[in-house]
């Protein structure tokens, strides 16, 4: 960010101060990183409902005439099939480059017929919505507008908010505001009104625990988060805590563990390459990432590390194998519901295999490591 251009504050801003927050400067935007502490927030949200502010993140809705003419569109710049995406529905998708490298992670939303039309505006039905990252979304825009073609019409939502809602006790909060959401399953989105309101919803999130990210009028923001978090069972919870928890889940973050020089297969993210992309071949960096698919081989491999004692690495920290570096940590940290170090890190696929024993150099100390499996915590996601 230019030291120029003036820091981003969200819509809940105000409430954050109000609730002491700690506020720090991440991808342009005041954001909050802790309130009544990391580990304390972190452990909150694993045992009951946390609800956090992400209304920095990007918002963009594809309009056009038909569905089939948007997912067409999007396919030439994403990984996933977004043809078979069916009505009320999500997947998680990675935007590509021309070498295979990831612009970004992203989740692509079809809400249902209704919904669409009742969206729409002059370039025809709201078909589909896209949700990127803070520090990406006018990267990610202007990527899509000049691959996507003239057939859509791309339109960032800076008139919406984001909240996540996070937890095993979310569902339970969330029902007594809006009853139908206890029916919805993982990954499923719907429209629904809270309290006169139309808001995006969907059971979906990015701490491997059951919950939901809404998408908020700008206006109707503060409102909705105040009515959450006058429960006894949910607490705010900010960037620190956000952090710990998507690493225990063994999910990748933009800028550290993903970048335009990694690939989906180099990232562990062949899931994301859809099955009929694969056969077409026809959507951006296709060559290079469907030669790593089918010869099995790849440079690097991002693995998860459990560390030994108790001093985290972070990202940037070598791993050896013996006296020899082999690869650099990406994310790491202390985790609070393990009680040790765990890191992700890039090796050759060779040491990729778990139960591999390497070593990080943290400081100056060499602390062992062993590969282990991804993710660190089992999700318990609604299924």
């Amino acid at each position: 960010m230019s030291k120029d251009q003036p820091i981003i504050k969200t819509p809940l801003y105000n409430l954050h101060v109000k609730l002491g927050a700690k506020m720090v400067e991440f991808a342009g935007y005041s954001m909050p990183l802790q309130y009544s502490g990391i580990i304390e927030e972190h452990i909150h949200t694993r045992t009951s409902a946390g609800l956090f502010d992400v209304s920095h993140m990007g918002q963009i809705s594809v309009h056009a005439t038909s569905f089939d003419i948007a997912a067409k569109a999007l396919e030439r710049v994403v990984s996933s099939d977004i043809q078979n995406l069916d009505a009320g529905s999500q997947k998680y998708s990675l935007l590509l480059n021309e070498e295979g490298g990831i612009v970004d992670d992203c989740m692509v939303a079809r809400l249902s017929e209704e919904v669409a039309h009742a969206h729409a505006n002059e370039a025809g039905a709201l078909q589909l919505h896209i949700v990127v990252n803070a520090s990406r979304k006018s990267v990610d825009l202007a990527h899509m507008r000049k691959y996507c073609g003239d057939t859509v019409v791309l339109v960032p939502r800076d008139d919406r908010a984001l909240l996540a809602f996070q937890g095993p006790l979310a569902v339970s909060v969330m029902e007594q505001r809006c009853p139908e959401v206890k029916d919805m399953v993982f990954m499923q989105v719907a429209q629904f009104e809270l309290e006169g309101q139309p808001c995006f919803v969907s059971r979906s999130g990015y701490t491997g625990e059951d919950g939901f990210e809404i998408s908020v009028p700008v206006s109707y923001a503060t409102t909705l988060a105040e009515h959450l978090l006058s429960d006894t069972r949910v607490r705010p919870v900010g960037l620190g805590a956000r952090d710990s928890l998507r690493l225990e889940a063994g999910m990748p973050l933009y800028g550290n563990d993903i970048d335009e020089h990694t690939t989906p297969v180099e990232a562990g993210l062949s899931f994301a390459v859809g099955k009929n992309q694969r056969q077409s071949g026809a959507f951006l960096g296709a060559e290079a990432i469907l030669a790593q698919i089918n010869e099995k081989r790849v440079p690097k491999k991002r693995v998860g590390l459990s560390l030994e004692g108790r001093l985290p690495a972070r990202r940037g920290s070598e791993v050896f194998l013996g006296e020899e570096a082999v690869g650099f940590v990406s994310s790491g940290l202390f985790s609070p519901s393990l009680g040790h170090p765990i890191a992700m890190a890039y090796v050759p696929q060779e040491l990729a295999k778990t139960e591999t024993n390497l070593v990080v150099a943290v400081r100056a100390n060499r602390i062992p490591a062993k590969v282990v499996k991804l993710p660190f915590i089992p999700p318990r996601y609604a299924r």
